[in-house]
């Protein structure tokens, strides 16, 4: 049998096979967290869906492109929009087999195919939690998304109408660049995700939230992002022997390392706390998106026989639940808890994507112009009741309650 498999992959050819292949998509290399954090010294393989169509060199799609230029680039403004008219580096091409995974980090050419590659996987996920493709707001206006891997020296990175600019930090470094930061591309992503499916403000904002829940949902879908690399899962998991609140809880961010989605998100701060910055003001309703992604998370583990920590008996989750956990010994040992670890991963996936299709079909319901955290959470309930988490709703409710958003 084996000889007969050996024989047929040799006829076929390493040309016909990727041919077979790339219509599952494209491959690329992108690192689920900066390369100088412990566990992420290695980029990931992931694959970029073919729903728009086949990926180019740049490289580009139907959807979006990279415009890397030779000069600095002044980041864009009104009435400067894309596209870039300078001079531009060559563009990053695939291999011979159409994947662009032969691009490494010590490629001059990684910053491209990274940024594009961390943008389009955003897209993709979105899509796939809305159920449709989003089209951009900036259409017909512009017909893609212009990715500026590199501006030396800004220290910043911002999206618009039509772009996604990345800057560096300093000091300058070789891992430095915001393009090669899955959380920054995401970040800026997740606001052109918005954009397009919530829409702009005809006015200037006052009494409305839209600009601090713009913030709030650009960090969730971060971190909705970071969870779908099995990278980033194992390593979440295991270290916190799948007890993610009670780590959490405990103040124990050393123990996460620089998992910077999860230590941003989660706080005990409620709406009476923060002051009424943007970034500040976010802060609540993010973290009582984190709190039911939680919530759901420790249902499915106690369902499944994983816990014997029922979350549906606690009212209060931050106040009653860390301490409930260390009375109880949910702590697994580490030979214990090795044996329930794909169980587990299968819990928290199954919850990242319960609360990632209630947070982005929740947009239906918002007008930008009117738009309060108290709407944002009744439109999130009730497309979590729509969905697949109505079996939590009333977990989801007391979540964004004791927040103060209800």
């Amino acid at each position: 049998m084996g000889a007969a498999l050996d024989a047929i992959t040799h006829s076929r050819g390493a040309g016909d096979g990727s041919a077979l292949e790339r219509p599952l998509g494209t491959r690329f290399l992108v690192f689920p967290q900066p390369s100088f954090i412990p566990g992420y010294e290695k980029p990931e393989v992931v694959w970029i869906g073919p729903s728009a169509g086949p990926i180019l060199a740049g490289p580009s799609d139907s959807r979006m492109y990279v415009a890397n230029p030779i000069e600095p680039k002044i980041p864009y403004a009104s009435p400067n929009l894309p596209p870039y008219r300078g001079f531009l580096r060559p563009p990053a091409e695939p291999g011979p087999d159409g994947h662009f995974d032969h691009i490494g980090p010590d490629s001059p050419a990684f910053l491209s195919t990274h940024s594009f590659a961390c943008a389009r996987r955003v897209l993709d996920i979105c899509e796939s939690y809305v159920g449709r493709p989003i089209s951009w707001f900036f259409e017909p206006t512009l017909e893609r998304l212009e990715i500026v891997p590199r501006i030396p020296h800004w220290q910043n990175a911002q999206s618009g109408f039509g772009f996604l600019e990345l800057g560096e930090s300093e000091p300058e470094g070789p891992t430095s660049c915001f393009a090669l930061n899955f959380d920054a591309v995401a970040h800026e992503m997740g606001h052109l995700v918005l954009l397009s499916e919530l829409g702009i403000l005809e006015g200037d904002g006052s009494g409305s939230d839209f600009f601090s829940y713009h913030e709030a949902i650009a960090d969730f879908i971060s971190l909705l992002g970071l969870l779908q690399f099995d990278t980033a899962l194992d390593r979440l998991l295991r270290r916190t022997r799948g007890n993610l609140l009670l780590h959490n809880e405990l103040d124990k961010f050393a123990e996460l390392s620089d998992e910077k989605q999860l230590r941003s998100l989660n706080n005990s701060l409620r709406v009476s706390d923060v002051s009424q910055e943007v970034h500040d003001q976010s802060k609540p309703f993010a973290a009582g998106l984190f709190d039911c992604l939680i919530e759901v998370y420790q249902s499915l583990l106690f369902e499944r026989g994983l816990s014997k920590i029922n979350p549906r008996k606690f009212s209060d989750l931050r106040q009653q639940m860390a301490p409930a956990l260390i009375e109880e010994g949910f702590r697994a040992s580490a030979t214990s808890y090795e044996l329930t670890h794909f169980a587990a991963k299968a819990a928290l996936q199954e919850a990242r994507d319960v609360i990632g299709e209630a947070v982005t079909r929740s947009w239906t319901y918002l007008d930008p112009d009117s738009l309060t955290f108290e709407a944002a959470a009744s439109a999130f309930l009730e497309a979590a009741w729509r969905g697949r988490g109505r079996a939590y709703i009333d977990q989801l409710e007391d979540c964004m309650r004791w927040r103060g958003i209800l």
